[in-house]
């Protein structure tokens, strides 16, 4: 990152030389409240779903501002595997299973807050930021957000996790909807002076018929004084995936622009919307994720507590997508008109093709991606000191750094030539059916060479920061203390695309080399009506025949077009009184914020180009924009009476925009003539936020809570297409693109939210919540990730030696984004899950959790139902292991 001398002397050099040990990590364990001046978890004196269930109430009981926490145990008996998992069962919570560009996958990735954009959630660790990475493709180069990649977190790492629905002067700035911190442990914290704990579990993806093992560990030490910890973990988790699919990669439409001759031929058709591609998408991939922690506690002193921590993960992600692709795009701007078709609510629903020998009705990509991983890390350094009676003093330091990166791509692709086409669309409740009269889908003889690529691309998210808090205690009966601080942040985004290659020849001597493989027997039935038994290649013949054939020349082959970098420098100061009295407590403070920022992108041309790479000259263009933010926030709570809590709060808000929003890079699918692009000009999203809830406590370890929210978005980020001219690489002629790009606009959200959650008789227990959300920008358009309806209901059990909990959560249909600059919709879908345990012991444990276990299929759609764009089904996963402590 570049010298700014005043910031980057607040890095301390010597937290960049502590070597981070590999041990072991495992769950939750229990933990001491003796340490004062540290930020420490409830005691746990007793163990289990009801008492963890007991410590979250406690802190959202006392909490100012209105919050969800989620506990180290309550995360330990979920059948979760990463954080966003362990948060999205809490009113108000939403999450996704990618960040956009890959489909949905079986994971939980993305989180969002009361049904707006994962970008519009901030998500800190120990209240600082961590720097994310991607590992798919698109990710890390045309959907660059500022969400955190959830896959990278397990949920052995954390003590509790506090998600803030309403701000206050003291959070980072970021989250317009909300802040998700996620608080680890501590060695302090641990009752006993050794502990170690160790978790074996092996993993069973069904659809994948694959096994992977699942280790965790941890050991914390600390002295007989309390003076001094030490805290390492460490874990090693593999998994195998196979996602079965039906992609519809975007639509056109019928026109005299665009397909005058089939215009011509069938008048009926003008206007009406096609698919262009219809593909039967096999991804297999084995994900390895695998890292480990730190912390070093010492407290020389009563008044003195200093810490030293870290965190390392990495997922290898290595991946091999196949899709067998029908064509209708093809055919339709070539002139070649359906004999037979129907078309319901304005769409091409159904279609017969004549066979013809000129144009391919069909299209095959393999693309095999070895290289493909990312990577987060960051190592702080934090204190505090009570300096006197009513002074504390508290700061942090530190630098993070997040890695997506794709070392290797290869592809191939064949086209089907020679054949008809027909296919049949049944909207959302089946795949759509599609056959190649006269050809043999299940033979690799008979495809020619249509084109191939490669790709190698990094995407780097690094941050420098430092803080310094103070609390003053006041002799007020209303002003019980006052908060102020300072922050400092240096924020870079960066993405390089070194290599975008492409073939030595148009004509290659040979094909890659077919072993005979076909799809899987039961490919697709999770959602029926697909291809099936259609030829594959092998991911090994693909690289030996690429690394053979493709130009990998860094200086004709750099992509130009879609590196971007954005600099983001920010100051902050903010001033918050906490008030109190007899009844009621809150807090209200302002936080000031300046953002100096400079987004460096590529434009075509230019007085004095750089040349030599096949997309054309360019020049680099830097515009920079600085901007300040005034936040002021309030909350109040007040008890009614001791089991009743009336909650308010109002608050400026703010987040920056993605950085492939502001970036300016331009990434293109030369297929379709589509694109996306930045827009380096745009403002910070900012919203007016007015919040309200009551909840009542009406017994031990229950609730019954009611919220309502409203959001007022002055400058909301969506989209618009409009067309521009680029270098079509595989036409090898500029031609004209439809391009989507972010625009602000204004928008307003609002909702409520119902909670309740009870142990019952004879052990039993239940937890629901519904959250419902409006969201709409000023035009009436939908808003990103507005789900209207979203709501969870968990049963549990639990005696002295055995628990079990069935969880369902459900998500109704949402606005993913443009893709391909047509809208894409997820359908609404629900996801049952399971975990059960058996103690053996007072020191070991039997563990089964099974996830998804109605193996529901992920369904996406354009404009209306009629325009399916994506089936997925991922199919079941099973947990099995043995918990063990010492």
């Amino acid at each position: 990152m570049p010298a700014n001398a005043g910031r980057k002397n607040m890095l301390l050099a010597s937290i960049k030389s502590l070597a981070v040990g590999t041990i072991f990590m495992a769950s939750a364990p229990s933990y001491s409240s003796d340490d004062d001046n540290t930020q420490i978890l409830p005691e746990v004196s007793v163990t289990g779903i009801r008492a963890s269930l007991q410590q979250s109430l406690n802190a959202k009981r006392d909490a100012d501002s209105i919050v969800e926490t989620v506990t180290a145990e309550d995360i330990g008996k979920m059948p979760d595997r990463n954080v966003a998992d362990a948060i999205q069962r809490v009113p108000g919570v939403n999450t996704s299973s990618s960040a956009g560009g890959e489909g949905g996958f079986d994971e939980n990735d993305r989180v969002s807050i009361r049904g707006t954009s994962p970008n519009l959630t901030q998500t800190l660790i120990n209240g600082h930021a961590v720097g994310t990475g991607d590992w798919f493709i698109l990710n890390q180069v045309g959907n660059v957000g500022r969400s955190v990649s959830y896959s990278l977190l397990p949920s052995e790492l954390v003590g509790r996790v506090t998600v803030h629905k309403t701000a206050q002067a003291d959070l980072v700035e970021g989250g317009v909807a909300g802040t998700v911190n996620i608080e680890t442990r501590k060695p302090l914290q641990f009752k006993k002076q050794l502990t170690t704990e160790a978790t074996l579990e092996g993993v069973y993806s069904d659809l994948a018929r694959k096994t992977g093992p699942q280790l965790s560990a941890l050991m914390n030490w600390k002295n007989d004084a309390d003076t001094m910890g030490v805290m390492v973990q460490a874990f090693s988790q593999t998994r195998h995936l196979r996602r079965d699919g039906q992609e519809l990669l975007g639509y056109g439409v019928i026109n005299s622009a665009n397909t005058p001759d089939v215009v011509a031929a069938r008048p009926d058709l003008n206007g009406v919307a096609y698919p262009q591609l219809i593909g039967s998408t096999l991804f297999q991939q084995e994900r390895k994720r695998e890292g480990s922690a730190f912390e070093v506690q010492i407290k020389p002193s009563n008044d003195l507590t200093l810490g030293l921590n870290g965190l390392y993960s990495r997922l290898s992600a290595k991946n091999y997508n196949n899709n067998f692709l029908a064509w209708p795009d093809n055919l339709l701007i070539n002139g070649v008109a359906p004999d037979a078709y129907t078309i319901n609510n304005g769409t091409l629903t159904s279609a017969s093709f004549p066979a013809q020998g000129e144009y391919a009705a069909g299209v095959v990509d393999a693309i095999y991606r070895p290289g493909s991983r990312s990577e987060t890390w960051y190592l702080n350094l934090d204190g505090k000191w009570r300096a006197s009676s009513h002074l504390v003093v508290s700061g942090q330091i530190g630098t993070t750094r997040g890695v997506g990166e794709t070392a290797k791509e290869v592809a191939f692709e064949g086209n089907i030539n020679n054949t008809g086409l027909n296919y049949s669309m049944n909207g959302l409740s089946r795949a759509t059916t599609v056959s190649f009269p006269g050809a043999n889908v299940t033979d690799f003889a008979g495809t020619s060479f249509g084109w191939a690529w490669g790709s190698q691309i990094k995407s780097i998210d690094a941050e420098r920061y430092g803080q310094l808090d103070g609390e003053l205690a006041i002799d007020n009966s209303v002003i019980q203390t006052v908060k102020f601080g300072v922050r400092l942040a240096n924020h870079e985004r960066r993405v390089d695309w070194p290599v975008a290659a492409g073939p030595l020849s148009d004509t290659p001597a040979s094909l890659p080399v077919w072993s005979g493989m076909r799809y899987p027997g039961n490919f697709g039935h999770g959602f029926g009506g697909a291809l099936n038994n259609i030829w594959l290649l092998s991911p090994a013949d693909i690289e030996t025949w690429a690394d053979a054939n493709l130009n990998t020349d860094p200086v004709t082959r750099r992509n130009w077009t879609g590196e971007f970098k954005v600099k983001e420098d920010t100051t902050a100061g903010y001033a918050m009184a906490n008030l109190a009295k007899d009844a009621w407590r809150g807090n209200v403070g302002l936080r000031l914020v300046r953002t100096r920022q400079s987004t460096t992108s590529n434009v075509a041309g230019g007085a004095d180009p750089i040349v030599g790479s096949d997309f054309g000259a360019y020049t680099p263009q830097v515009i920079r924009h600085t901007y300040v933010d005034i936040l002021p926030s309030a909350n109040l709570s007040v008890d009614v009476s001791k089991d009743l809590v009336l909650r308010a709060a109002v608050a400026r808000t703010m987040a920056r925009p993605d950085y492939s929003a502001l970036g300016g890079a331009v990434t293109l699918d030369n297929l379709q003539r589509t694109g996306t692009g930045g827009n380096p000009n745009l403002k910070p999203v900012r919203s007016t936020n007015v919040d309200a809830a009551i909840e009542w406590y009406f017994a031990p370890k229950s609730l019954l809570q009611f919220g309502l929210f409203y959001m007022d978005m002055s400058s909301y980020v969506s989209f618009g297409t409009a067309p521009a001219q680029y270098f079509n690489d595989q036409t090898r002629r500029v031609e004209t693109y439809q391009i989507t790009s972010p625009l602000n606009v204004a928008a307003k959200n609002k909702g409520f939210e119902l909670g309740y959650q009870q142990p019952l008789a004879r052990n039993f227990g239940v937890l629901a919540n519904y959250t419902y959300a409006d969201g709409k920008a000023a035009d009436g358009s939908e808003m990103l990730g507005s789900s209207k309806n979203t709501w969870n209901l968990t049963g549990y059990y639990e005696n002295e030696r055995f628990n079990a909990r069935l969880a369902y959560t459900y998500r109704s249909d949402f606005l993913v984004g443009l893709d391909r600059s047509f809208a894409q919709h997820a359908a609404g879908v629900g996801n049952l899950a399971a975990s059960l345990s058996y103690k053996i012991s007072a020191n070991a444990m039997l563990t089964f959790d099974a996830l998804n276990l109605n193996n529901a299929t992920l369904k996406y759609y354009g404009e209306n139902k009629d325009q399916p764009r994506a089936l997925y089904s991922n199919g079941r996963q099973f947990y099995v292991g043995v918990r063990a402590r010492m």
